[in-house]
């Protein structure tokens, strides 16, 4: 791999003097002239003081360029955003330099309806991006629990990523991603895959037991037939559908027949740009943008929070569903047998609408 932990440390190295921002739709390697020093060097009187160091980290955007170059702003931004230690970071940089697409999209057909830098403003215009809870232990994050039944945030059990995966706001979506790469990421830094119900819950805004959302003992077909007829129909933002409340209204790529790295531009929205596509608790683009991985188990020590994994589950609906809308996309609705094989089968379907999010456990006191 020409690319790998040494570019993505070269990278660290130079960004830790406040560098130039990169700007949206910027050439990657574009410089502007360097003035040529002076024939004497300045006195120390004369010297220009250095600057104070900026009190908020650098974000690096990087629109163009190649796969190798995003994935490296990629991992730079997750290192500073969300905290990453050493080990993490290097265990993320691993998985995400080491698969061939896996990344924001191919760079060369993907048309973004959205820059970031217009989410902000958009969001600033509006209503800042709520925080994430900080009982969770991570950035980002908010609890699950269910009020119907008297449970309170503090009694919460789990927590669940605002954003789609790398879950900064206003950042694009990892696709191209692989549900056992996905659940490794997840543990890589501190979290697991979600289970199916877990991500139900975070949409419709309450948390069910498993014991009531999974028909153990049934064959896969019949544990996601029982469940759809049972369920509730609700989508994050309430009872009535409108796919123009979400990041829904993007196109695909002119030639996009079959899901192919060449013809198919992953045409995401930056995660959290749509205000109204929010769940109860905070949760963003659970309808549009990517459709994401998550675990169904069809055993109760297949459920993730309890150690185990069972069979893929695509949760959510992308970017083109204003448009073309190929299935269900209600909170609780579960896809039928949709390209499911083992969450850890290194040969499991990715494409480049499907992400994914991650959920983290919490001691109860």
């Amino acid at each position: 791999m020409v690319f790998g932990l040494a570019a993505v440390s070269a990278a660290l190295v130079l960004l830790s003097a406040p560098p130039e921002p990169v700007r949206e739709n910027a050439e990657p390697h574009s410089h502007a002239p360097r003035a040529r020093p002076s024939a004497e060097p300045p006195t120390s009187a004369e010297a220009t003081p250095e600057p104070p160091p900026s009190a908020e980290p650098t974000y690096l955007e990087l629109d163009g360029g190649t796969l190798e170059e995003q994935k490296q702003a990629l991992l730079v931004n997750l290192e500073r955003e969300l905290r990453l230690d050493a080990k993490a970071f290097a265990e993320v940089s691993a998985i995400v330099m080491g698969e061939r697409w896996l990344g924001q999209g191919n760079p060369k057909v993907t048309k973004h309806p959205m820059t970031r830098a217009e989410c902000r403003e958009l969001r600033k215009a509006k209503a800042p991006l709520p925080e994430g809870d900080p009982r969770c232990g991570k950035p980002n994050m908010v609890p699950l629990f269910d009020a119907t039944r008297g449970e309170s945030r503090d009694q919460a059990q789990v927590c669940i990523d605002q954003y789609e995966f790398p879950n900064i706001p206003c950042e694009y979506p990892v696709v191209w991603v692989r549900a056992d790469q996905a659940s490794r990421i997840c543990r890589a830094i501190g979290k697991r895959i979600c289970d199916a119900h877990e991500w139900e819950g975070a949409c419709a805004g309450a948390l069910k037991p498993p014991e009531d959302e999974y028909a153990f003992g049934e064959r896969r077909m019949m544990i996601e037939y029982l469940h759809n007829q049972k369920r509730e129909i609700v989508w994050a933002y309430g009872k009535t559908k409108d796919h123009s409340l979400c990041a829904a209204n993007s196109r695909k790529s002119p030639g996009c027949v079959t899901p192919t790295w060449q013809m198919c531009g992953s045409n995401t929205y930056p995660a959290g740009a749509f205000p109204d596509c929010r769940s109860a608790f905070g949760v963003f683009d659970l309808h549009g943008n990517a459709a994401e991985h998550m675990n169904l188990p069809l055993v109760p020590e297949q459920l993730a929070s309890r150690g185990g994994l069972g069979e893929t589950e695509m949760k959510g609906s992308w970017f083109i569903f204003q448009r073309e809308e190929a299935h269900k996309d209600d909170c609780r609705w579960r896809a039928p047998m949709w390209h499911h094989t083992r969450v850890d089968d290194p040969n499991s379907h990715f494409n480049y609408h499907l992400g994914f999010r991650c959920c983290r456990d919490l001691e109860v006191k």
